[in-house]
């Protein structure tokens, strides 16, 4: 049996109707709690998506997990400790322990701000995965057969 798991979160253009949180309390609409679907080990992962104008609200930071935002569409801004950067599509904002972080969507942007955030703690990690096993010589299953 293999260890994997395949789930839908829809296209980033339907974020928005999905309502959740990490609790009652943290619960909004527009963000998708996706290691609450699945069996995640050492990572996880939200999808959110922000109207113009909207903003989190508040602040946080962690002092155990890093954080990746990988913004895919609209325009807005991100609070690190005392800086504000722009972010738009293709802008890749990593967020180490201990620094505070909040966002918003830009009330001019064309479209909702939608981002992904990919959460990680534990050991850092290698930087070329050595825990690696190919296997060279197995076909590829799209590989036509004669």
């Amino acid at each position: 049996m293999s260890d994997y798991q395949v789930i839908s979160i829809g296209a980033p253009d339907h974020w928005r109707d999905h309502f959740g949180g990490f609790n009652s309390d943290l619960s909004r609409q527009g963000r998708r709690i996706v290691d609450h679907e699945l069996t995640m080990q050492c990572i996880s992962m939200t999808a959110n998506a922000l109207e113009p104008g909207e903003e989190a609200g508040y602040w946080h930071k962690h002092s155990k997990i890093e954080e990746l935002y990988v913004f895919l569409e609209g325009r807005g801004e991100m609070g690190l400790d005392d800086d504000v950067i722009t972010v738009g599509p293709g802008t890749v904002v990593r967020v180490g322990q201990n620094v505070l972080r909040t966002w918003r969507a830009l009330p001019d942007s064309e479209t909702e701000l939608r981002w992904l955030c990919i959460r990680a703690g534990g050991e850092p990690l290698p930087s070329f995965p050595d825990d690696t096993g190919r296997e060279p010589g197995r076909p590829m299953p799209w590989a036509q057969t004669a």
